[in-house]
C-alpha cells in the first residue's frame, strides 16, 4: 500500500516538474514585440494597449509577449520602427505617407521606403474647440486668436500645418500659437489663456466630452474651398461630420474631415510575427473591439482595404488571404 501511494507521489511530482518545464519552455520562446504609439494620454495608447493584451493573454498560441511604449509622436514613432526600436507603431496614415514619400516632416531626412501596413485601426478627425464666448464659428475666425496648434510632432500638430498650408497662412496669422500637450489645453482654454485648441480624435472621444464640460465651448466647421483641395490633393483625407447632439453643448453637426490611423511595420519584420499578431486580433474582434470606444465601429474588411497609406506586410496578407479577406 505504502509503495503504491508512494509511486502516486512520484507520478505527481513528474507530471508537475514535466508540466513547469513546458511553461519554462513556451516563455523561453516567446517572442517580445514593442508597439510605439504617441502620448500615454491619447488615443494611440489605448490602442496599442488593447492589442497588446489579447497577445500577452494568448501567448500561449501564438509565442508573443507584447510591452507598448508612449513616443513624442507619429514622426518619432516611424523613425523607432524604421529603426528597430520598435517593431510595430500606430501612426496617422497622412504621416505615413509622408515618410513613405520623403515629404513634410521627412523632406530633409528622405523617404523611408520600407514602411508596410498592418491593418487600419480607426478614423480620426480634426477637431477644432474653441471657448463659446471667443467669437469663432469657422476655422477663418481662428485668424488673430490664440490657438493651441499642438506639440512638435503629434498629429494634432502635424494636420494643423497642412490646414495652414492650404490656406496659405503662418503663425503670424494668431495673436499667439501655443504648442500645449493635450492634458494642457483643456485647462489653458478654460482659464482664458487660449482661445482655441485643435485635436486629432476619434468620435467620440472623452477629451472632448471632458472639455466641454469643463466650460463652455463649440466645435467649430472646417471647410472651404481651400480645405477642398487639401483633400482632393491627399487622398488618405475624407470629409467627416460630427454629428449634432453628440457633445454637450453642441447640437448642430460640424463639418470637417478625417484621416485613417494605421498599425504599421517594417518590411523586415518576420512575417511570422506579423502573421501571429494579426491573428490574435482578427481572431477576438468582438473584445479587441470593446477594448475603446475608438475601436466600436471597426469592421475587419474596412481595416483589410480602407485608408492603407502603405502596401500591407507580407504576413498580414498571409492572414487576409486565409482567412478570405481578400
Amino acid at each position: 500500500m505504502k509503495r503504491a501511494f508512494d509511486m502516486a507521489c512520484c507520478l505527481v511530482w513528474l507530471s508537475a516538474v514535466f508540466l513547469w518545464g513546458d511553461v519554462a519552455q513556451a516563455e523561453g520562446q516567446s517572442r517580445f514585440i514593442t508597439i510605439g504609439t504617441g502620448g500615454a494620454n491619447g488615443a494611440y495608447h489605448p490602442v496599442a494597449s488593447a492589442i497588446c493584451g489579447l497577445i500577452n493573454r494568448m501567448y500561449r498560441s501564438n509565442g508573443l509577449r507584447c510591452t507598448v511604449e508612449p513616443t513624442n509622436g507619429p514622426v518619432y514613432t516611424i523613425y523607432s520602427v524604421h529603426s528597430g526600436d520598435f517593431d510595430f507603431g500606430i501612426v496617422q496614415s497622412d504621416v505615413q505617407s509622408e515618410a513613405s514619400h520623403g515629404t513634410g516632416d521627412f523632406a530633409q531626412t528622405g523617404k523611408i521606403d520600407d514602411l508596410r501596413s498592418v491593418f487600419s485601426a480607426y478614423l480620426q478627425t480634426f477637431t477644432v474647440l474653441a471657448r463659446a464666448d471667443a467669437g469663432v464659428t469657422d476655422f477663418d475666425d481662428l485668424k488673430g486668436k490664440r490657438v493651441n496648434i499642438g506639440n512638435p510632432g503629434s498629429a494634432q500638430r502635424d494636420t494643423m500645418e497642412r490646414v495652414m498650408a492650404a490656406k496659405g497662412w503662418t503663425l503670424d496669422d494668431f495673436a499667439m500659437a501655443s504648442e500645449l500637450d493635450p492634458m494642457a489645453q483643456v485647462k489653458a482654454l478654460c482659464q482664458h489663456r487660449i482661445d482655441a485648441t485643435v485635436y486629432a480624435v476619434a468620435h467620440p472621444s472623452q477629451m472632448i466630452r471632458q472639455a466641454v464640460q469643463a466650460c463652455d465651448t463649440v466645435l467649430v466647421d472646417v471647410e472651404g474651398p481651400a480645405i477642398d483641395r487639401l483633400l482632393v490633393e491627399n487622398p488618405y483625407y475624407q470629409k467627416e461630420t460630427i454629428p449634432g447632439g453628440l457633445y454637450y453643448g453642441n447640437p448642430e453637426p460640424v463639418q470637417t474631415f478625417r484621416a485613417s490611423v494605421t498599425l504599421m511595420v517594417a518590411a523586415k519584420t518576420d512575417a511570422a510575427i506579423v502573421y501571429q499578431l494579426v491573428k490574435t486580433v482578427f481572431g477576438n474582434f468582438g473584445a479587441f473591439k470593446g477594448q475603446h470606444s475608438a475601436l466600436a465601429g471597426l469592421s475587419k474588411n474596412a481595416m483589410v482595404h480602407d485608408d492603407l497609406p502603405a502596401p500591407l506586410h507580407e504576413g498580414a496578407l498571409r492572414f487576409y488571404r486565409e482567412a478570405g479577406l481578400m
